[in-house]
């Protein structure tokens, strides 16, 4: 009797939380890869066309101040958990890869239980776990990162895996001729068919625009700009994204949030200009072009056409965002260091960040608009960013940096990150610390190898 009157709560439990969700929107997370503000048009690109992209901004919201952690892992820990680094441990890619399913709660967990349907759709590389070890019912995910065309299969096993994909735990050989990318696509599109008449959640990470920069479908033959072709690419899949959910009547009724995972990688960012000058920095860096990325959110009805905000916002700001959009509970046991967003894109002051925090490896930082104050103690002047972040030298007896310099170290001795969990790397956020492999017969040590 016990045990039916147990089921009985459950599925008492699972119809209220459908029921629940019936009148919330459907929520797709758009996360382009090595996407800096750089390399999109509507944010003064100089060398980037992307015209889909732009319109979404023309009919929703853009952000121009938001930041993330400025390498893949680290920025996408904090993005799904809504946690800063010295909190979880994902200080550098491969601590997040070491993580088990249960070391942390990830969004698509809490969206479920608020009754939203859930995938993934690309790189989920980061975690080593399954997608469905952490509330997604659907997935597409490849290895590595940049996956576009396959490679020969050989004797390198990672040549074999990037041959690769798995499709809800089966493992699919990609076709010689099949662009993943469109094979993405046509997942989520397949997906969002499957739930149009159940919210759902679909979590889109794209391969775009993460090296290796190769060849699109579309590629002119000896294309000077392969860059350029690329970016392209991503803004027609996601102007296809857009035509669909129209096709199936579910345009009104779906958020659309697109955002970078970190700055532009640094050969890219060369020409990544805007308005003739290159942001200071790059992905894997501390500085601007590192962690400033685009944030673009339509909501129809809600978000006011065209406004562009500048307000702070930080990545772990996003689980906050969609678990109010979803009516998702977050535990009240644990601490989350993100704020919701949804004031601000229902067109309401809000309560804006007067400060982003950003960790990478050993280093970080705290931001306010016009001031950054790092690990170190150091002090640089944001007022010419993302151009310029010049050090305000110690001695310095201005009075608006006096004042920064005391507001900031507040803030930092507030969140204690070096009374959290430090990293153990090599500092570059790549790499876990790894014992030195023993020179070869006849091969001289590199200076400084251990």
């Amino acid at each position: 009797m016990k045990r039916s009157l147990g089921w009985f709560c459950v599925a008492i439990s699972l119809v209220t939380g459908a029921a629940h969700a019936a009148d919330r929107p459907n929520i797709i997370f758009i996360l382009a890869d090595d996407l800096g503000t750089g390399d999109v048009s509507c944010y003064g690109a100089d060398n980037r066309k992307t015209p889909h992209i732009d319109q979404l901004a023309a009919r929703g919201m853009r952000f121009t101040h938001a930041y993330t952690a400025p390498l893949c892992g680290p920025s996408r820990a904090c993005i799904m958990t809504g946690r800063y680094a010295f909190r979880t441990g994902a200080t550098n890619q491969d601590r997040v890869v070491a993580w088990k399913a249960t070391d942390e709660t990830l969004t698509a967990a809490y969206l479920k239980s608020a009754g939203y349907a859930t995938a993934i759709v690309g790189k989920w590389s980061q975690f080593s776990f399954d997608p469905s070890e952490a509330g997604f019912d659907d997935s597409l995910r490849f290895y590595a990162s940049g996956r576009y065309w396959a490679d020969p299969a050989g004797e390198d096993d990672q040549k074999v895996k990037k041959g690769l994909y798995v499709v809800n735990g089966k493992t699919v050989k990609q076709g010689k001729t099949e662009y993943l990318p469109d094979t993405m696509e046509q997942h989520l599109f397949s997906f969002i068919a499957k739930n149009r008449e159940r919210p759902f959640y679909a979590y889109y990470s794209m391969s775009h625009v993460h090296g290796e920069i190769v060849r699109t479908p579309e590629s002119a033959p000896n294309s000077p700009d392969l860059y350029q072709d690329n970016c392209a690419y991503m803004d027609k899949l996601v102007g296809n994204l857009v035509n669909e959910l129209a096709r199936q009547n579910l345009a009104e009724k779906t958020i659309l949030i697109f955002c970078g995972d970190n700055g532009t990688a640094k050969t890219p960012s060369e020409h990544s200009t805007i308005g003739g000058r290159r942001l200071v920095g790059q992905k894997g860096t501390m500085q601007e072009g590192g962690a400033l990325v685009p944030l673009i959110v339509y909501w129809p009805g809600v978000t006011p056409k065209g406004k562009v905000i500048d307000d702070l916002v930080d990545s772990t700001d996003y689980l906050p965002t969609l678990a109010e959009i979803a009516g998702a509970e977050l535990p009240k046991d644990k601490i989350f260091d993100g704020r919701s967003l949804v004031p601000q894109l229902r067109g309401e002051r809000g309560h804006p960040r007067d400060w982003i925090f950003i960790e990478l490896a050993r280093n970080w930082y705290v931001r306010e608009a016009g001031w950054k104050l790092n690990e170190a103690g150091e002090l640089f002047d944001m007022s010419g960013a993302p151009f310029t972040e010049p050090l305000v030298p110690s001695e310095n007896q201005n009075a608006a940096a006096a004042a920064a310099r005391l507001r900031l170290q507040a803030v930092l001795a507030k969140l204690n990150p070096a009374g959290g969990i430090l990293d153990d790397g090599d500092g570059t956020g790549r790499h876990a610390n790894k014992p030195s492999k023993p020179a070869k017969p006849g091969k001289t040590p590199k200076p400084g190898a251990k």
